[in-house]
């Protein structure tokens, strides 16, 4: 299913919709402030997996992000952050960025690895954030951005819509995405690192 939604004022309904669907452990396609993404309701771990299956990965070996509303999350799903990080995160957030995260023992054991990190993303869009807000927990994400195909495949939401319709449950228009991903901050060290040069500048 495709379904149109406003990307500056979301309307209530169409929310709704897409966080039913996810409710029942259904996947999406949806907008970001970089490019669209693959994703679930965290809690659902059969989405997990279907998603890990679509992407052609193994779970254990991936390295999928939660898109949170807000910093509040961070208490819920990571360990003690240290003041630096979190100033780092107030500034960049919202935005186009993916920081890195010990993650604690709250994270679903579908997500736990030996590297026991979690990335976190707070986009600067509309439509993740007001299907966060109304779920009540994260949402899953990772990109459905291929190097190997056409851009306009991973740009335009009615070709994603003709070539993944099939895949998942529902496909969100809100406009053509991004072809460059968010910039990626391990901040599992003492000293923030730049591990993937993306859409966010970080100047640190």
């Amino acid at each position: 299913m495709l379904l149109h939604i406003h990307p500056e004022n979301p309307g209530e309904r169409q929310i709704f919709q897409a966080v039913e669907i996810l409710k029942k452990g259904g996947v999406i396609i949806y907008p970001t402030d970089t490019v669209y993404g693959l994703g679930c309701d965290i809690s659902k771990s059969k989405a997990v997996e279907r998603i890990a299956r679509i992407k052609g990965v193994r779970l254990e070996k991936t390295h999928f992000s939660f898109i949170c509303h807000d910093l509040s999350h961070l208490s819920v799903y990571t360990r003690h952050i240290n003041n630096q990080t979190y100033k780092i995160m107030k500034k960049y957030l919202p935005g186009p960025f993916t920081f890195i995260l010990p993650a604690n023992n709250n994270v679903p054991k579908i997500f736990k690895n030996k590297k026991k990190t979690i990335g976190i993303r707070i986009p600067n869009h509309n439509i993740p954030l007001q299907i966060v807000k109304e779920l009540g927990n994260p949402i899953l994400t990772t990109s459905i951005h291929d190097v190997d195909r056409l851009i306009d495949y991973t740009t335009d939401p009615e070709l994603i819509h003709e070539n993944m319709g099939h895949e998942v449950d529902l496909v969100i228009d809100g406009g053509y995405g991004n072809i460059v991903p968010s910039t990626v901050i391990d901040c599992t060290l003492e000293t923030p690192v730049i591990v993937r040069e993306g859409l966010g500048i970080f100047e640190e």
